[in-house]
């Protein structure tokens, strides 16, 4: 016999919650901070963030995932730099403007790593082919 159970809403704590949406959460209201987030509240943010949501992904400050990515280095790199803090959009493009050596630096073995994955992407690709072939009968 199946028991007729009232479905429970999936909820997050709001560190996940603000990860998910790409924001700093020390610098997300306070309600968000302390509160408990919804599946349905999640996807209502993402769908119409409201003005403090709009504001945070526009200005900051932004989570370090988010400045490596709009300096685009990785956040390993970003700590090699010096860098292990939430930073603003004006300090992020500060950064991009002066271009320190650091920055290059890291972006170049950004260069390097996404070649190097393309690399080994495209020799499994190959590997998979070239087996696939030996496996297919009739040929």
């Amino acid at each position: 016999m199946t028991s007729l159970k009232q479905k429970t809403s999936q909820t997050m704590k709001p560190a996940t919650a603000a990860k998910k949406l790409g924001i700093y959460l020390a610098a997300a209201p306070t309600d968000f901070q302390e509160g408990v987030v919804s599946r349905e509240e999640l996807n209502a943010l993402q769908a119409e963030p409201p003005q403090w949501l709009q504001e945070l992904r526009k200005n900051g400050p932004h989570p370090r995932p988010v400045v490596a990515a709009k300096l685009g280095i990785s956040i390993s790199g970003l700590a090699r730099g010096g860098v292990t803090e939430a930073l603003t959009t004006a300090e992020i493009d500060a950064i991009k403007a002066e271009n320190p050596l650091w920055l290059q630096h890291e972006r170049a073995n950004q260069v390097d790593v996404r070649k190097e994955e393309a690399r080994i992407k495209a020799k499994h690709e190959k590997e998979a082919a070239e087996k696939a072939a030996k496996e297919s009968p009739g040929r």
